[in-house]
């Protein structure tokens, strides 16, 4: 079988004749070897449209010699879909546009079967169908649009960055996807290789404070550049990073002050407290333009410092020593600004001088020393002069000066100080054993001006002088056993002295005249300013004496000595046989034989609590006896409650105004209760009448009654109000006779029985004769 190219040409034969060599050839007969079917490539354009489909080969066998038995199967990637054979000539045909793009091959199986009994006459084979490309793609930028920064002043050809651009056609086949770069926008200042697409630099010299930044744009076009080819675009935004090559500039070679006057903005008056700000202006930007500042003249005493604020890249100027007016009136100082990095010929810098006139100010007076020692020994007389403080003026002008003491480190005024001169002297006598130190402040103002203060410390030094005896170190308690042997230590004794004199302490002991002869003890010196207490024999019996007394002298060695006389009580004591005291009182002798204190102290306890569990016992049986009920007269089956509430007393008849009922005319309005406090003002309603001369009642009440209800400062609690107003009277008047002038006789009461029947009798009441009336 043979496979035939759409454009007629035989890419393969199965079944060919293998060449043979004659009988001289070796003598060896090369036999025909039949091959089974090896089958090459097709190929079929991409894109290929038109009214019929595309003729891609043909498939022929060695078994088709006319016969129409013959049928041509074709199976696998595309079979019946895109591809589709003629199973009677084996011709494929393409029926569906095909993109190389999309798929670049495809792989079928051709197979010839007997048409009437679809029994395979050949094996199956496998044949691939390739697209061939054709350019219908452009170039891509895909990681476009580029960003690229290269150093100001680089050299020409320096590399900025490179660019690259893929295309979607066959790489391998014709030159589709050749890509050559070229540079559209850009020029004169960048190139670009054609074939690596590398971006350099094309123009020297290029400088970032004149312009940082450039827009490149770059093509890249397929078919090696040819006419015909597709192309693509992308742009490179080029930057210009900067390079220390400009050094840092002061706006100014000098800043001079006339008469002590500058612009704020570079300096400032100088007075107690000054700072100056210089600003070095640089081209360059980030660390290119950093500068540190420095004082390189005028400073050798070092009264100012300069400093880099970091933020703002400004020098500040400060005073480092305190300024004096009279010493020094101008400082003529030179600044530098260098830059932190070095540039490309060495460090940048650049100067300027900075002259500051000094003020004058009225100072507070200056002491000789900050601080005096003054000594002074105790029990000085009082005015005595202990020491001298100087202070002065250190302006031109020098004002006198005068002294005080601050009372506030002098409570007790212990001290005074001279206001002329500044002699300190003693107010009241001095103790070294109470106050060792004295701190006091002494203050110097000007006359001129006593707002200008200043301050300085003495402390004063109380020296000692011999003026306290020396006394025993403590309250010692010596005793002595009663089976004592002579020569036994008794006690050891020291003494102490309030005074500290340079040599240091060294007492003497020695007895009374009077004891000087005593028989029962005596004193030996240790050698450390200490004694001991001895015995001169075994006889202390406590039923003889139970207590010795022993006064001994001590005296310092100081100028002149003093002395004291200090006395040992010296007790009787019963001890074992180590020494150990076991009784000191002489009441232990009579106690009972056998009987010691522990036993007795026993006993006594015995005894309290003996006492104390009567007691305990008594209370519980008074307690078990008590009644149940407290009032025996009271019945426990009645339950009592009693109300203990007072009334509110005159509250009570103020809560309302009964005279208003009473006296209706008299009072027209709002009376404001008396029993509470109002805490809103409450508007009063005028009292209705029913006419000039009367009122109604019931609409008198329904107005108070309105009130009350609404009444903001009314009780949370009901309250009754009775009205006791019985009427303004009748129409017909009063029937009492005392109020006519006219007797009984000359009235007539005949109109009464026009009333009813009930004034009809009270009209024969009154009608009766002269006669009736004596009676």
């Amino acid at each position: 079988m043979s496979v035939v190219s759409a454009r007629g040409q035989m890419i393969l034969q199965s079944g060919a004749t293998a060449g043979h060599r004659g009988p001289n050839e070796g003598q060896r007969i090369l036999s025909r070897a039949k091959r089974g079917w090896v089958w090459n490539q097709m190929f079929v354009l991409e894109e290929f449209e038109g009214p019929d489909p595309i003729l891609v080969g043909r498939l022929h066998t060695d078994l088709d010699v006319g016969s129409k038995n013959i049928k041509y199967v074709l199976a696998g990637e595309g079979a019946g879909t895109i591809f589709s054979i003629n199973d009677k000539t084996g011709d494929i045909h393409a029926m569906k546009r095909l993109d190389r793009e999309e798929k670049a091959e495809y792989t079928l199986m051709a197979q010839v079967i007997n048409r009437d009994t679809n029994e395979p006459l050949e094996p199956p084979s496998e044949f691939i169908i390739k697209v061939q490309d054709i350019n219908d793609n452009s170039p891509q930028f895909i990681e476009g649009p580029y960003v690229a920064s290269v150093p100001e002043m680089s050299q020409v050809g320096t590399s900025v960055t490179k660019v690259t651009a893929t295309d979607a056609d066959d790489p391998v086949y014709g030159n589709s996807a050749k890509l050559v770069y070229s540079i559209l926008e850009g020029q004169p200042y960048f190139s670009i290789d054609p074939n690596t697409a590398t971006i350099g630099i094309a123009l020297p010299g290029m400088d970032r404070e004149i312009r940082d930044e450039y827009m490149v744009v770059i093509q890249a076009k397929d078919m090696g550049g040819h006419m015909g080819g597709l192309s693509g675009t992308t742009t490179v935004t080029v930057r210009l990073t900067d390079i220390n090559d400009n050094p840092p500039k002061f706006a100014k070679s000098k800043y001079f002050s006339a008469f002590g006057f500058l612009k704020p903005s570079i300096i400032m008056l100088v007075t107690s407290v000054f700072m100056a700000i210089l600003k070095a202006t640089d081209k360059d930007v980030g660390e290119n333009a950093k500068s540190i500042y420095s004082i390189i003249g005028g400073n050798e005493k070092g009264v100012f410092e300069i400093t880099t604020d970091s933020q703002t890249q400004e020098g500040i100027l400060m005073i480092k020593k305190p300024l004096d007016f009279e010493m020094q009136k101008h400082f003529n100082l030179t600044v530098e600004a260098t830059n932190v990095r070095y540039g490309p010929t060495g460090p940048y810098k650049d100067t300027t001088t900075v002259r500051i006139a000094v003020e004058d100010s009225d100072e507070p007076p200056i002491f000789t020393r900050p601080t005096y020692v003054l000594e002074v020994h105790e029990n000085t007389a009082i005015n005595t002069v202990i020491g001298v403080v100087t202070a002065r003026d250190p302006d031109a002008t020098g004002s006198p000066i005068r002294y005080f003491i601050d009372r506030h480190t002098d409570l007790e005024r212990q001290f005074n100080v001279n206001v002329d001169d500044g002699k300190i002297t003693l107010a009241k006598p001095l103790d070294r054993e109470t106050d060792m130190w004295h701190n006091i402040t002494v203050t110097a103002s000007e006359v001129r001006n006593n707002s200008q203060i200043s301050r300085a410390i003495v402390a004063i030094r109380v020296l000692d002088i011999n003026d306290n005896a020396p006394e025993f170190a403590a309250e010692y308690e010596p005793f002595v056993c009663e089976n004592g042997k002579p020569g036994q230590v008794v006690e050891m004794v020291s003494a102490v002295d309030k005074d500290d004199p340079i040599q240091g302490h060294y007492f003497e002991y020695r007895l009374v005249p009077e004891m000087l002869n005593n028989p029962n003890f005596t004193i030996k010196n240790n050698g450390d300013n200490s004694i001991s207490i001895l015995t001169k024999h075994d006889s202390f019996r406590r039923q003889k004496q139970e207590m010795y007394f022993l006064p001994i002298i001590v005296t310092d060695n100081g100028n002149p000595p003093m002395s004291s006389t200090n006395t040992l009580t010296i007790r009787v004591c019963r001890c074992n046989k180590e020494g150990t005291i076991q009784s000191c009182n002489l009441e232990a002798y009579v106690l009972p034989i056998g009987l010691s204190m522990g036993a007795l102290i026993a006993i006594l306890a015995c005894i309290v609590l003996l006492l104390v569990i009567v007691v305990l016992f008594v209370t519980l049986r008074r307690h078990k006896n008590e009644p149940l009920i407290i009032k025996d007269d009271e019945d426990v089956r009645e339950n009592i409650i009693r109300y203990d509430d007072e009334g509110g007393g005159e509250e009570d008849t103020e809560a309302f105004d009964i005279a208003t009922l009473q006296n209706p005319d008299g009072i027209n309005g709002y009376l404001p209760r008396k029993d509470i406090k109002p805490d809103l003002q409450f508007m009063p309603r005028q009292g209705q009448h029913s006419g000039p001369n009367g009122v109604d009642v019931d609409e008198f009440i329904n107005v108070r009654l309105h009130e009350a209800d609404n009444d903001p400062t009314a009780p949370p609690y009901d309250s009754i109000q009775i009205y006791g107003y019985e009427g303004r009277g009748s129409i017909a008047g009063s029937l009492s006779s005392l109020e006519t002038a006219s007797s009984d006789s000359d009235q007539n009461y005949d109109y009464l029985r026009e009333w009813g029947p009930r004034f009809r009798r009270l009209g024969e009441l009154y009608s009766v004769g002269e006669s009736d009336k004596e009676t």
